[in-house]
């Protein structure tokens, strides 16, 4: 069993909307600390007491996270377990804690992360990407200003990866619309992740104003969306491109044995399409 040692700094996962997501482990963290560092004590203490966990709580959130790392580390250096967790989800990802972790971390005092429930991870398994699309960005809330939110996303417009972005209730619909130039790449909609209402589906980003609409009830909740990665074009298409390119210069046989060395593409396979394409006048080569 892992040992949890005194004055130590331990970052806890909560539910963020399922309390049965609850870990074992955060139970038991959060009933082995001395006091328990929250972003919200009213909303922390209702979570406790499902569990009937009684404990003293200290309010860190985003206006007063520099300041009460202070009173965190002080308690920590008299040999104190202090837990921390945010209203729901992974701490410091989107929610505050990321500044108090690398205050304890600069006091050279030990932190000990528990892995628990996150809306990103839920998210990005629930879009059904394929295993080498090279990764994702998190974006988390995009600006609230209109000509700012429109910046930030003709800026998505130039990343290739897949892109992870967090909106409320009251901004979904502008979001929607700021989407419309991002035309027929995909976007995996998520509303209230884990709850009684959970609501996954995927929708060209120019359409997901039209799926909002549709069921006055889909601007409820709470978002996270997946834009999915750029379509990479298929290894025949490569192979169709540059095999044209070749043609163009060289004899069909180097042209064929050149394309499939470049691209991978089956020798046999290019050789009939060369020579349909040496029947035929060229065609513009594509873009």
């Amino acid at each position: 069993m892992q040992h949890y040692p005194e004055g130590a700094l331990y970052v806890v996962a909560t539910p963020i909307g399922n309390l049965a997501d609850i870990s074992l482990r955060a139970l038991y963290v959060l009933q082995l600390a001395h006091v328990i560092a929250c972003e919200d004590t009213r909303h922390t203490q209702g979570l406790l007491r499902q569990f009937g966990i009684d404990k003293t709580l200290l309010a860190v959130h985003e206006h007063n996270e520099l300041e009460a790392a202070v009173g965190v580390i002080a308690r920590l250096q008299r040999g104190e377990r202090v837990a921390y967790v945010s209203d729901a989800g992974t701490p410091g990802v989107s929610d505050p804690g990321a500044r108090l972790v690398a205050a304890v971390r600069a006091a050279g005092l030990p932190i000990t992360a528990l892995p628990g429930a996150s809306s990103v991870t839920t998210a990005i398994s629930a879009a059904g990407m394929a295993h080498g699309d090279s990764g994702f960005v998190f974006a988390g809330f995009l600006p609230s200003k209109a000509a700012e939110r429109d910046t930030a996303v003709a800026h998505l417009q130039t990343q290739a990866q897949a892109i992870v972005i967090m909106e409320a209730p009251h901004r979904i619909e502008a979001l929607a619309a700021a989407m419309q130039p991002l035309g027929t790449r995909p976007i995996t909609v998520c509303r209230e992740l884990t709850k009684q209402f959970e609501e996954i589906a995927t929708v060209n980003a120019c359409q997901l104003s039209d799926w909002l609409a549709a069921n006055p009830q889909r601007t409820r909740g709470e978002f996270v969306l997946v834009l999915h990665p750029v379509a990479k074009p298929s290894p025949k298409d490569d192979g169709l491109r540059v095999l044209q390119l070749l043609l163009a210069e060289l004899p069909l046989k180097t042209a064929v044995k050149m394309a499939a060395d470049i691209t991978g593409a089956p020798r046999n396979a290019l050789y009939d399409v060369a020579l349909k394409l040496k029947q035929a006048p060229l065609k513009d080569t594509p873009a």
